[in-house]
């Protein structure tokens, strides 16, 4: 059982702007069972009540109704499971069925791809999932013994192994279209495979179409741009509107994109961190500029800090209108392909949100919803942000330890951002590893499945939902 303390005290902000908000976050009952070993990361799936938390050799997935046990992935990697991610939906059917997948990735330097033997169907009003989540919890109950009153496992069944990598696969994510997954890994690469299988009924089958190797370190983490958003391909039309973002030990991030001939590029490094960089995080808001999402890097030298994409304006001819038609021109500035050279992208370091921690920041999650910023590393510290909207957003920062010095005639703003709340020893001595938004479906919510929570992940093996009150 659970012997967590009284809710833990909320520091808010030494100086809070005009109008300012505050939180209060409430330590919740954590999941159960515990895990007993360190756990690595917890992944919501983004429309289902489920929850998938990477520890040991497996996957435990949790019910988001109930916190308790839904299922487990056991028996596919011999070393422990250091990453998960939910497979996009195949399906495209009429029936509304959808396929419930997971992707793993492990110490033993491969992927796993698993499919769900149960019911992941329903029916209702926009895409069931509202009623598919129920059935699933009901199962839980109904099924949660055998007649010998022990406990029934749900059924995973292991698809596929994906094999390439030298060491440890570090992390993974699909596309937000689901044809392209990244695996990145110690090794130093990041490898891109394309989703080939015939229909979305039919085994999975992946290939390799890119092996990206210019880090000089461990490749932390990947994470796509989520082109959902109106704005995310862009306005110049250069590559497609897949956008793939790493964060190395080299203390660098590498944005990639697939060029007019199919190739996986570099157009952009972002250097500025003094340390590994752990991971990055894309803006999942529609930004009020229509500019391009932003990007949120978190690093071991205690900082994050937030870039943005340099934009040019739209080349146009004589009469103000863009050139099209012309069969000499290509999407790299109407240069023909063998004679245009490599074009790069320019991204500035645009804010850099107060400094919390004292140690390494190993995770960071940023609200698709409200746009609010949590953090959590290894000091056990879990903060949460807010952002000044009536600030300016893009203005690139000066170098370090000048902020506030103009540069080329701009005068940066020392932080448009500023802290809601901290709340220290979250998981009393130990560190914690990750930290999500997740959409709340449990009875105390007050709208389930539109309601957000924060999920932390440590070492300690517990899982630990946390309420966020903003007022």
């Amino acid at each position: 059982m659970d012997t967590a303390p009284p809710p833990a005290a909320i520091v808010p902000a030494n100086s809070p702007p005009p109008n300012p908000q505050t939180v209060t976050i409430t330590r919740l009952p954590p999941f159960q069972p515990d895990l007993y070993t360190r756990a690595w990361s917890s992944v919501p799936h983004p429309t289902l009540p489920l929850l998938a938390t990477a520890h040991a050799k497996s996957v435990t997935v949790f019910s988001l109704a109930t916190f308790t046990k839904h299922s487990a992935l056991t028996g596919g990697h011999a070393r422990s499971v250091r990453t998960a991610a939910w497979q996009p939906p195949r399906s495209n059917n009429s029936n509304n069925s959808k396929r419930l997948g997971l992707v793993t990735g492990s110490f033993d330097a491969t992927a796993g791809m698993w499919s769900y033997d149960g019911d992941s169907s329903g029916s209702g009003d926009g895409d069931g999932n509202e009623v598919v989540l129920e059935r699933e919890v009901k199962m839980d109950r109904d099924d949660e013994q055998d007649s010998d009153g022990e406990e029934e496992e749900k059924d995973w069944e292991f698809n596929l192994v994906l094999e390439g990598h030298e060491n440890e696969v570090k992390s993974l994510a699909f596309s937000p279209g689901g044809a392209y997954l990244a695996t990145s890994s110690r090794d130093k690469t990041v490898w891109i495979w394309e989703d080939v299988s015939a229909g979305p009924e039919d085994e999975d089958e992946w290939e390799t179409v890119a092996v990206l190797s210019e880090h000089d370190g461990d490749v932390k983490a990947v994470a796509w741009c989520p082109s959902h958003l109106p704005n995310a391909a862009g306005k110049r039309g250069n590559y497609s509107s897949d956008v793939l973002a790493s964060a190395s030990y080299d203390n660098t991030v590498r944005i990639w994109r697939e060029d007019a001939d199919g190739e996986w590029v570099c157009v952009a490094v972002l250097e500025g961190h003094e340390g590994t960089v752990w991971g990055v995080q894309w803006e999942g808001r529609e930004r009020k500029n229509g500019k391009f999402p932003r990007l949120m890097t978190f690093s071991a030298d205690g900082t994050i800090k937030v870039w943005s994409l340099r934009e040019e304006e739209e080349e146009q001819d004589g009469d103000g209108a863009q050139q099209e038609g012309n069969p000499f021109r290509s999407g790299f500035g109407g240069i023909p392909s063998t004679m245009r050279r490599s074009i790069r992208e320019d991204w500035d370091c645009t804010a850099v949100l107060p400094k919390v921690h004292s140690r390494d920041v190993y995770s960071v999650s940023w609200s698709a919803d409200t746009g609010l910023v949590a953090s959590t590393g290894s000091d056990g510290v879990v903060a949460v942000y807010a952002e000044d909207e009536s600030a300016p957003a893009d203005a690139p920062m000066p170098s370090p330890g000048a902020e506030g010095a103009a540069k080329d005639g701009i005068v940066a703003p020392k932080s448009n951002w500023r802290v809601l709340g901290t709340v220290s020893n979250a998981h009393g001595p130990y560190e914690i590893n990750h930290i999500t938004w997740c959409k709340r479906f449990d009875p105390g919510a007050e709208l389930k499945g539109k309601e957000e929570m924060l999920v932390t992940t440590g070492d300690d093996g517990v899982v630990r939902p946390w309420q966020v009150r903003i007022s």
